[in-house]
């Protein structure tokens, strides 16, 4: 069986072919500011679906979504916050990922079962926010099979997964370190996940 399409993030048409296959519901490997991405359109029937799929993880533990730049990302979040507006101009794009409740906009994303609160980060990646910018927010999670290391290389990403994506973005060597994760659903905020992002940056 042949194995997914591979580009170089530089190549010519990298951007054109990743739109085409997120409009037509695939999945695709990603680069990003972090560690690579595996993604697919959450508004699409279907659609995310594939990324459980290939992760091997339950549908349960919800996906995250990423956004062109911090208009978008707020877009999807209810009741915003000064708090949670100044950490979206000041930590925006970057390694954060800011949980809050489902907007409107965000409400009929297919991103995991049973919750009404969405995870939303945007990356300090200009291919990736390019992306986003043309194709609405993208759901991604990391390219890995669940309970794996975190590979930093394209090709390592794609053998990790249970299946091939059905494309791959190669943007050279990644990092291991996740975003920081808090939950801004209640008053006080809660930190879910330390990561690339330390507390004190965040403010009391």
């Amino acid at each position: 069986m042949p194995g997914p399409t591979l580009l170089d993030m530089d190549d010519p048409d990298a951007m054109a072919r990743a739109e085409t296959v997120l409009r037509a519901g695939g999945t695709v490997v990603l680069p990003t500011d972090t560690v690579y991405g595996l993604a697919a359109l959450p508004d699409l029937p279907g659609a995310t679906e594939n990324l459980f799929a290939l992760k091997g993880r339950e549908s349960d533990h919800p996906l995250a979504v990423l956004v062109s730049d911090a208009e978008q990302g707020r877009g999807l979040l209810r009741d915003v916050s000064e708090r949670v507006a100044r950490w979206t101009e000041r930590l925006w794009p970057g390694p954060l990922t800011i949980v809050g409740w489902r907007s409107a906009t965000s409400a009929p994303f297919a991103l995991g079962e049973g919750s009404d609160t969405i995870g939303v980060r945007c990356p300090d990646h200009p291919f990736v926010r390019s992306l986003a910018a043309a194709v609405g927010p993208i759901a991604t999670t990391s390219a890995n099979r669940t309970g794996e290391p975190t590979p930093t290389s394209a090709r390592a990403a794609v053998g990790s997964l249970l299946g091939p994506a059905d494309l791959v973005i190669d943007g050279g060597p990644a990092g291991t370190v996740a975003s920081t994760v808090v939950d801004t659903t209640e008053s006080q905020w809660r930190l879910l996940r330390l990561g690339a992002i330390g507390e004190t940056e965040l403010g009391g």
